[in-house]
């Protein structure tokens, strides 16, 4: 059975996505730590991150960085937190979070119902930074 994830690949259910390549997508978490929570996905259905190949793990890496940097540029945060936690869904992520503070990075913290209009409104944010980076 396809998690949700790949399900929000296929478009199947829907997301706010900022980039999508042949290899990996990327769309707002609906439960954000802080505005701009992105996931980083790969297209292939894998659970555990150590069972992605090289090439695999070195794309999402490079495009994580990438969208970090948009990140960086749409809120001006202290840092831009990279986590790989990986129990909620069975399907590799990365969470790319804008921080001020260590606690922005915990899970106890996400916001239930950010709201549609919120989440567009960021997603509108991160596309127009990844846009003036590249």
């Amino acid at each position: 059975m396809p998690t949700i994830f790949s399900r929000i690949i296929d478009r199947e259910i829907p997301a706010h996505f900022v980039y999508e390549d042949d290899r990996c997508v990327a769309f707002l978490s609906i439960n954000p730590l802080r505005p701009g929570h992105t996931l980083v996905v790969p297209r292939i259905e894998v659970d555990h991150w150590l069972d992605l190949g090289p090439d695999e793990w070195q794309h999402l890496t490079r495009v994580s960085q990438r969208l970090g940097a948009a990140l960086q540029e749409a809120y001006d945060p202290v840092k831009v937190g990279m986590m790989l936690a990986g129990l909620e869904v069975p399907h590799v992520h990365v969470h790319l979070v804008p921080m001020w503070e260590v606690h922005d990075l915990d899970f106890a913290n996400a916001e239930d119902d950010p709201g549609e209009e919120a989440l567009a409104a960021a997603a509108d944010k991160v596309r127009r930074a990844i846009a003036a980076l590249h």
